[in-house]
């Protein structure tokens, strides 16, 4: 933060009022999160409402933690026990005195403030503008992709008053968000990358938001933009003051006149001001997204006023890289979360946090480089002392001149290296072993050299799956249910594809009450990783009683010859087993019939032993509107089931209907718990919302060779392809043994190639699949080929081979290895 705050200069700013007491202190951090509390004593914890929890649920635990500062809602009423030990900041809405104690500490930062708002492009952009500045200035940035209505706040908190520039990203989704942010941040430069249908749902036209992205900028002095991009450049031209406009174009009059001489791995850029000054560039990229991004990134530095020299300088410390943090399997049972274009606090401390959810490892591993522009040493490493203490590391390996100021700090746990050669000689693999390894770090120490030495060797084809795509879905379904409405999850099937392991422990973080997984095998497998939540087992059978017991696992009874197998092991081992009831209400799969019901009842007075956690059933067609009638019919008969079985109990257990479907078309039956399953990963299958949900999984394979073949060629087994006349093959990385279906071949099926879809030509092999790129220039072997995911939807596949979308996520093989990213 720039300035701290005492406890009524907090309730000046945000027009609150103080229930308990404080005790003066000065409040340094800000923070929204009970995990993430460094100075317990110079906190102010913000107690935010949203889908996945209350945070006036931690105060109690954050008062044993030393927390003494509180911003709650005006309705919260500390109990009698606490009243005394804290000061209750209390205000109409907690996020907004968010908001307007970031604008309080941005009213306080006199040097140049730069935002970039945009579809795409955002981050990337504001990532590699910061590398150039750094090269002269030290420059505050939003970690990562921190740019929502919370997200801007939090960054603003990370301006320290050390830093001489701050890029910060904006990013709405709908008409009303931009106005808050712009209160916030206030640029004095500005970016406008370009627009796109991303979040389109929100605003009736796209010119509606193009205005309101503008919104941004209203008084900024400067605006940058492409004029190539007709109608951004139309609604920019008419909204905004024209001394406000920096323009570029490859095409048209601009402030920037561009054009790029893109060679085989790099591409000179020249830059021509109106005056005919000129100036040029060498960036290592050559596709258009990446150029847009660094012309951008430039034409802000040059406006700036920064060195031409030093900006070269930066150049070439620039990657095509994804701005993710990335969850990879390592060596010797190792996790490792890849973050190596990270160098600054801010970023640390969202890599730190993510490390902090991850399944429990032998020992928590940091691999971290000199944290270069960032101000005073002294300061900074102090902090990132701090930060190490806080998430509990226990190995640190420092690369680096500066940073060996941590090995005064903690002797016992860091071995320093000065350089990242210094420390690939050194490194020892087999020093790690079921660990969990976070490397981060500057571009300048290439520790993506380390990530290569210490990730498992995979295969061409992986799984990416995006986690905060997964919790922005978990919590469009938490936004449909009533207070007090629990969540199962569905994570059988290994997750639908997806890695049941990393889903359910991201599950866990996100606060979902129950587990489900169709076999007792997985759900041990759950518990030796740590997973704490209740576990469901769907198909349990007699040999896994034993199991059952051992790992806390609750089976499914169907059945009254199971319940009485069941019962009788409990009764014999003098141990009580939660249980769930399946009713048959016309699945006709599994489960208790209603003429099962005398027996059912009578077999739990026998066996008192097996206590029922929940009675449930199961819609056989909500999924589809001309099931209504039917579904509405299995409903009221599981009421009547359930009441009857009710009758039989002294307790009550949990009541529970929908799947994701039945979620959406019937909201008045939620009763105690619903059940999330192919919606959680991004398949909406009433149709009704599917705009509303994120892909969660991406598929993506590699080119192994191209060929250009001559007129009359035929393509694989049987000679299924032909090329009449001739043309261009790419070989992808994957066949039907790693789950793309058979059923693809003779141009069933198609892949995204640079955005283009090459159709799959001949027949699907064991390991190999061919596809036609005649009509994609420039491919190259190497080159990223998508199977599916975001321009690829599931269900679209689906449809080509008559299949469901459930099928192609399960047949996913297990030699595919999965990648876990926070984008």
């Amino acid at each position: 933060m720039i300035q701290a705050l005492k406890a009524e200069e907090v309730l000046k700013i945000t027009g609150g009022k103080l229930l308990g007491v404080s005790d003066g202190s000065a409040l340094s951090q800000i923070s929204i999160d009970s995990r993430q509390i460094l100075q317990p004593s110079h906190t102010l914890f913000v107690a935010l409402r949203g889908a996945k929890a209350d945070g006036a649920n931690y105060i109690p635990t954050l008062i044993q933690q030393g927390v003494r500062h509180f911003l709650v809602h005006e309705d919260y009423a500390p109990s009698k026990e606490i009243l005394h030990q804290a000061a209750f900041l209390q205000v109409k809405d907690t996020k907004v005195a968010l908001q307007q104690l970031a604008a309080h500490q941005r009213s306080l930062f006199t040097a140049p403030v730069l935002s970039i708002t945009g579809s795409n492009g955002k981050t990337i952009t504001k990532e590699w503008l910061g590398q150039l500045l750094s090269q002269q200035f030290s420059v505050a940035k939003s970690p990562k992709s921190y740019n929502s209505q919370v997200g801007v706040p939090l960054s603003i908190f990370g301006i320290q008053p050390y830093h001489q520039v701050a890029i910060l990203e904006a990013g709405i989704s709908k008409s009303g968000e931009m106005s808050p942010l712009e209160k916030i941040i206030r640029p004095d430069l500005g970016i406008f990358t370009n627009i796109g249908s991303a979040h389109e749902e929100g605003f009736s036209s796209l010119q509606e938001k193009i205005r309101e992205k503008l919104i941004l900028f209203k008084d900024a002095k400067f605006l940058i933009y492409c004029r190539d991009q007709e109608l951004l450049c139309q609604e920019i031209e008419k909204e905004v003051d024209p001394s406000k406009l920096i323009s570029w174009s490859k095409e048209k009059a601009a402030d920037f006149r561009i054009s790029y001489k893109i060679g085989e791995s790099k591409t000179r850029v020249i830059l021509v001001k109106e005056d005919l000054s000129t100036f040029t560039f060498q960036v290592p990229f050559t596709d258009h997204a990446s150029l847009e991004n660094a012309t951008h990134a430039l034409v802000a530095a040059l406006t700036l006023a920064e060195d031409p020299k030093s900006i070269q300088q930066g150049l070439d410390q620039l990657r095509q890289v994804d701005m993710r943090l990335t969850l990879k399997p390592g060596i010797n049972e190792c996790l490792l979360i890849d973050d190596t274009y990270n160098n600054d606090l801010a970023g640390l401390k969202v890599a730190l946090e993510f490390m902090s959810q991850q399944r429990p490892k032998r020992q928590k591993v940091l691999i971290l480089s000199d944290l270069l522009q960032q101000g005073s040493p002294e300061k900074i490493y102090a902090e990132v002392a701090d930060l190490i203490r806080s998430y509990h590391i226990d190995r640190i390996l420092a690369v680096g001149q500066e940073i060996k100021r941590l090995s005064e700090t903690f002797p016992n746990q860091t071995e320093w290296y000065p350089t990242t050669e210094n420390l690939i000689e050194s490194l020892q693999i087999s020093s790690f072993q079921n660990d969990l390894i976070l490397v981060t770090g500057a571009r300048d120490f290439a520790l993506e050299r380390i990530v290569n030495r210490l990730q498992q060797r995979i295969h061409g084809t992986t799984l990416e799956i995006n986690l905060n795509a997964l919790t922005h879905n978990f919590n469009f379904y938490k936004r449909q249910l009533k207070p007090g409405t629990r969540v199962m999850v569905m994570v059988k099937a290994f997750a639908y594809g997806g890695g049941a392991t990393e889903i359910a422990n991201h599950l866990q973080t996100l606060g979902a009450d129950y587990l489900a997984v169709a076999f007792t095998d997985e759900g041990v497998t759950l518990r030796n990783q740590g997973i704490r939540l209740p576990i469901m087992v769907l198909n349990p059978v007699e040999e896994s009683f034993e199991l059952l017991r051992e790992y806390q696992l609750e089976p499914v009874v169907f059945s009254p010859v199971f319940f009485k197998k069941l019962g009788i092991y409990a009764s014999n081992h003098n141990i009580q087993i939660p249980i769930h009831l399946d009713l048959d209400t016309g699945m006709h799969r599994l489960g208790f019939e209603i003429k099962h019901i005398p027996e059912l009842k009578n077999l739990i007075e026998s066996y008192p032993e097996l206590r029922i956690a929940s009675l449930y059933t199961h819609l056989v067609g909500a999924d589809e509107e001309v099931h209504h009638e039917f579904s509405l019919k299995q409903l009221d008969q599981f009421m009547e089931m359930k009441k009857e079985i009710e009758s039989a109990l002294t307790y009550r257990p949990l009541i529970h209907a929908l799947n994701s479907a039945g979620i959406i078309r019937y909201p008045d039956y939620q009763m105690d718990m619903v059940r999330l399953g192919i919606g959680l990963y991004g398949v909406e299958v009433t149709g009704k919302h599917h705009h509303e949900l994120k892909a969660v999984s991406t598929l993506k394979t590699t080119i192994s060779q191209i060929k250009t073949l001559a007129p009359g060629s035929t393509v694989g087994y049987s000679r299924r392809g032909q090329l009449p006349e001739g043309g261009t093959i790419a070989t992808l990385a994957i066949g039907y043994a790693d789950g793309f279906d058979r059923r693809f071949s003779m141009g069933k099926g198609y892949v995204l190639i640079r955005g283009e879809k090459a159709p799959v030509i001949g027949n699907v092999c064991m390991d190999m699949t061919m596809v036609d790129i005649s009509q994609i220039p420039e491919v190259r072997e190497g080159e990223q080929a998508i199977i599916y995911g975001e321009g690829i939807p599931l269900r679209d596949l689906a449809d080509r081979i008559g299949t469901i979308p459930y099928e192609l996520l399960t047949n996913i093989s297990s030699r595919v290895k999965r990648v876990y990213y926070l984008d």
